[in-house]
């Protein structure tokens, strides 16, 4: 276990978890704005990727298939919003939960039809390749860094929006007491719609990076989905300081436990028993931090609204 290693899955464990922070920041927006249970979002973050792969393989420019993405999800976003969430905000959290479990089929289906059974493949673009050398003797790949940066500049825009804009404070406000801005005149419909686009375009864009790291496919956003879910439980329903750091928390735990975890069992078991014990407890690692957590703070570590 070098320096070196170490250095480089906690980048992975960083990369990882503001993936995770771009779709749980729209999925806890979302919940905590509307009370929707969403379980369609990572549908959306398919959307995002199969866009920007179909537009990059067309135009040849990785930032056009990045443009389509964002754009391609948030319309998506709205026009599930119009005609299938906006019936849903008065229903149950079961009724949701089926109704938006159908959208995922749609959804399947739908790109199925469009683009077949075969994974698309999405090139990292010229400017991004290759690796940076950092301190320790690690040579990241650049692609990577671009991805954490990213992700750390969108995570410091949405704090400015939210805590710093008329557009913010309508979103908490909303959060709050939805009936109580309707009265003051906000279109709440419009609201939600933005809200609900907002989210879909982060989790597009999270899925446009993602799918040049590995093929765009069909389903591939359900698992993405699961992670989603717990960090926002982790942090906290409603809140994007909360899934900021919950997402942080669970792609580093994660990303560390599946390296290491196995490695530490050696000393004590045999290679063959390290590597079968580490494999499972390490795929467990980030539901028993969430349950530790969640033994101490029942609603999250930041459960205090959107923020």
């Amino acid at each position: 276990m070098t320096a070196a290693l170490v250095i480089e899955q906690f980048l992975n464990g960083l990369q990882l978890g503001v993936m995770l922070f771009l779709m749980a920041a729209g999925l806890t927006l979302i919940f905590g704005v509307m009370g929707l249970i969403n379980l369609a979002h990572g549908s959306l973050y398919m959307v995002g990727a199969f866009a920007c792969a179909t537009v990059a393989a067309w135009s040849g420019s990785f930032w056009l298939g990045l443009i389509a993405s964002l754009a391609a999800a948030a319309a998506a976003g709205a026009i599930v919003e119009v005609t299938v969430i906006r019936k849903l905000y008065e229903r149950d959290h079961l009724d949701q939960v089926l109704a938006t479990f159908a959208l995922i089929l749609v959804f399947s289906e739908g790109t199925r039809w469009l683009f077949g059974s075969f994974p698309l493949y999405l090139d990292i673009p010229p400017a991004l390749t290759g690796a940076v050398a950092l301190p320790g003797g690690v040579h990241y790949p650049f692609y990577r860094l671009a991805i954490i940066l990213v992700g750390l500049a969108v995570a410091f825009g949405l704090y400015l929006l939210i805590s710093r804009t008329r557009l913010g404070m309508r979103i908490r406000a909303g959060e709050s007491d939805r009936e109580m801005i309707g009265a003051l005149g906000v279109d709440i419909r419009t609201l939600y719609t933005m809200v609900f686009a907002l989210g879909a375009a982060l989790a597009g864009l999270a899925g446009a990076m993602v799918g040049a790291l590995q093929s765009v496919q069909v389903g591939m956003g359900e698992p993405v989905l699961i992670l989603a879910f717990v960090v926002i439980v982790i942090g906290g329903i409603g809140s994007i300081k909360g899934a900021f750091l919950g997402a942080l928390l669970v792609g580093l735990v994660d990303t560390m436990g599946r390296i290491f975890l196995p490695q530490l069992l050696t000393a004590l078991l045999g290679p063959a028993q390290a590597a079968s014990l580490g494999g499972a407890l390490s795929s467990m690692l980030i539901y028993i931090v969430m349950a530790a957590i969640l033994a101490f703070r029942p609603k999250g570590l930041f459960a205090t609204g959107a923020q």
